[in-house]
C-alpha cells in the first residue's frame, strides 16, 4: 500500500495557510509601521511694506519645531505693483488696493484647507516711519486702509505695524544666519547691513558685547538654544533715496537757480522743484528762503568729488561713547563676514561691483570711471533701464562705499568681508523671514500623524507573531520526525 505524504494532509495544509497568512501579516505590520508619515506643513504671509514698494512673502514650515523654533523655508514672494503704501497718505484707499494682485496669489499657493490658520502680518517700515513723523493721522488712515483690504482675505489676519529700525536690523540679522544655518550649528554669525530707501540697518555679534555702553542699540536673541547679544542700530534719513535729498540740501544751501552735480553724468541735466526736493521731514527744515521755485540739475561725473559732498551728510565730530559711526551713534569694533543685501546688493550688482574678489581700490576705479562716463553713453548702453534710476547709480554707488568706509569704519584689509547676497538657499535676504521665524514660536506645533501603533504595542504584535510562527513550523515539521527517526542506519 502506497505511503500516504504527510505533506499533503489537510491539517498540514491548513497550518501551511495560516503560516503564510501570519507571514504576510508580519510584513504588512512592519511596512505600516515604518512607512513614513506625509509632510505636514504650516503656513505664514507677511508683507514688507518699504519705502519705495511693498513685496509679499509666503513662509512654510514643518509642524514639528527645532527647539522651540519653526524651520521656515520661503515658498513664494509677489511684488506689489507700484510704489510703497507711505505714497498713497492724500489716498489712503489705494493702499490697500494696491495689495489685491499679490493677495490673490497668496490664495493660490497656501492650500485652502489651510487658508483660515495661515497668520498674516504687514509690517511697515522707514517708510511709513516718515509719514508718522510727517502726518500721524495720514499713516494712521493708511494703516486703517490696509487693515481693511486685507481683512477680505480668508487668511488669519494679525495686524499691520509700524517696525522700529531696531527690529527690522535684528530681524535680518536673523535672516541671514538662519539660512545660513549658523544659529542650529551655533557657529560665528554673520554681520547684516540692509540698506533701503529712507534707512540703512547695522547689525552683528561683537566678542564680549554686553550692551553696557548703549542699550538702546542692544538685542538679545535665544535660538535653537543659543543666547546671542546683537547690536544693531537704524540710521532713518540714511537710505539711498533719503540720502540722495541730503546730498542735493547740501549742495543747494544758497538756493541758486542752477548746481553742477558730481555724483551725475557729464553731460547729464533736469529741471527740478525745490518743494519736491525737500518735501521730506528729512530735509524739510533745511530748505533755504527765497528759493526760485525750479532748479537746473547738472552732471559733472567726478566720483572723488561726489565722495566729498556725500561725507558732508554725516556728522563724524560728535562721539560721547569710546567710538562711534556716525551722528555721534556707538559702534563696537567690526568683527566677521557681513552679509549686506537690499539696496546694496541691487546697486552694486547692476554695477558690476559684488565680485568678492574685488579689492575696495578696485570697487572704486570701476565706480569712478563709471561715474565719468557721460549721460548719453549710459543711456545707450542701458536702454532698458527707466532714466530716474539709471540717472543715480554713480551717487547711489558711491554713497555704499561712502557709508561703508567712513560711516560703518570698513577698510581697505575689511571690505572683503562684505557679501553682497540676494538670497541665501531660495528664500530672499531681508528682514521678513527673521520676523516669520520669530512669530514661529507664538504658533503652536501640530502633532505630526502618528504610526499604525505605539512602539511597545508594535514590539508586541512582532513578537507574538514570531512566536506564533515558531509554534506553526514545528507542528508543521512534527509528523516527519517519526518517519526520520525510522530510516535505517549504514553502518
Amino acid at each position: 500500500m502506497k505511503e500516504r505524504n504527510p505533506w499533503l494532509s489537510p491539517a498540514t495544509i491548513i497550518i501551511t495557510v495560516i503560516g503564510a497568512i501570519a507571514i504576510v501579516a508580519l510584513v504588512t505590520v512592519a511596512v505600516l509601521q515604518n512607512k513614513p508619515a506625509p509632510q505636514k506643513y504650516k503656513y505664514g504671509i507677511v508683507l514688507d511694506a518699504g519705502s519705495s514698494h511693498t513685496a509679499l512673502y509666503i513662509y512654510q514650515w514643518p509642524a514639528e519645531k527645532d527647539n522651540n523654533t519653526g524651520r521656515v523655508t520661503q515658498k513664494h514672494s509677489c511684488k506689489v505693483k507700484g510704489k510703497g503704501i507711505s505714497s498713497y497718505a492724500d489716498t489712503p484707499e489705494k493702499a490697500g488696493q494696491s495689495l489685491t494682485e499679490c493677495m490673490r496669489e497668496a490664495e493660490k499657493q497656501v492650500p485652502i484647507k489651510r487658508h483660515n490658520e495661515t497668520p498674516l502680518y504687514l509690517g511697515a517700515t522707514a517708510g511709513m516711519r516718515l509719514l508718522n513723523i510727517e502726518n500721524s493721522q495720514a499713516s494712521d488712515k493708511v494703516f486703517a486702509a490696509v487693515a481693511q483690504a486685507l481683512q477680505r482675505f480668508p487668511f488669519s489676519y494679525q495686524g499691520a505695524r509700524l517696525l522700529t529700525g531696531q527690529e527690522e536690523g535684528s530681524f535680518g540679522w536673523v535672516t541671514v544666519n538662519y539660512l545660513d544655518d549658523r544659529l542650529k550649528q551655533g557657529i560665528e554669525t554673520t554681520g547684516a547691513l540692509d540698506l533701503g530707501g529712507a534707512s540703512t540697518q547695522i547689525s552683528f555679534v561683537p566678542d564680549g558685547y554686553d550692551g553696557s555702553e548703549s542699550p538702546d542699540n542692544s538685542v538679545t536673541f535665544r535660538l535653537y538654544g543659543n543666547d546671542y547679544n546683537l547690536y544693531t542700530h537704524s540710521f532713518l534719513c540714511y537710505g539711498k533715496d533719503q540720502a540722495l535729498r541730503l546730498a542735493l540740501a547740501h549742495q543747494t544751501q544758497s538756493g541758486q537757480a542752477t548746481i553742477s552735480d558730481p555724483c551725475f553724468h557729464t553731460d547729464f541735466s533736469e529741471t527740478k522743484n525745490y518743494t519736491d526736493v525737500f518735501d521730506s521731514p528729512c530735509v524739510s527744515e533745511r530748505k533755504p528762503e527765497g528759493t526760485p521755485t525750479n532748479f537746473t540739475h547738472r552732471g559733472e561725473g567726478n566720483f572723488q568729488q561726489c565722495q566729498e559732498v556725500v561725507k558732508h551728510i554725516f556728522n563724524f565730530t560728535s562721539c560721547k561713547y569710546s567710538q562711534c559711526s556716525f551722528n555721534g551713534v556707538f559702534q563696537p569694533p567690526l568683527q566677521g563676514t557681513f552679509g549686506a543685501f537690499s539696496a546694496y546688493y541691487f546697486v552694486m550688482n547692476f554695477l558690476n561691483l559684488t565680485d568678492e574678489s574685488l579689492s575696495l581700490e578696485t570697487v572704486k576705479e570701476k565706480l569712478a570711471a563709471y561715474c565719468a562716463t557721460s549721460w548719453e553713453q549710459i543711456k545707450q548702453q542701458y536702454p532698458k533701464v527707466p532714466l530716474k534710476y539709471l540717472a543715480e547709480y554713480c551717487f547711489s554707488g558711491t554713497y555704499i562705499l561712502t557709508l561703508l568706509t567712513e560711516g560703518y569704519n570698513f577698510t581697505s584689509d575689511t571690505y572683503s568681508e562684505i557679501k553682497f547676497i540676494k538670497k541665501i538657499k531660495g528664500s530672499d535676504a531681508g528682514w521678513t523671514l527673521g520676523y516669520m521665524l520669530n512669530l514661529t514660536n507664538m504658533i503652536p506645533a501640530e502633532a505630526p500623524d502618528s504610526p499604525l501603533l505605539p512602539y511597545p504595542s508594535y514590539v508586541a504584535v512582532i513578537t507574538i507573531i514570531v512566536i506564533a510562527l515558531a509554534i506553526l513550523l514545528i507542528l508543521v515539521l512534527r509528523p516527519i520526525w517519526p518517519r526520520c527517526s525510522k530510516q535505517p542506519q549504514i553502518v
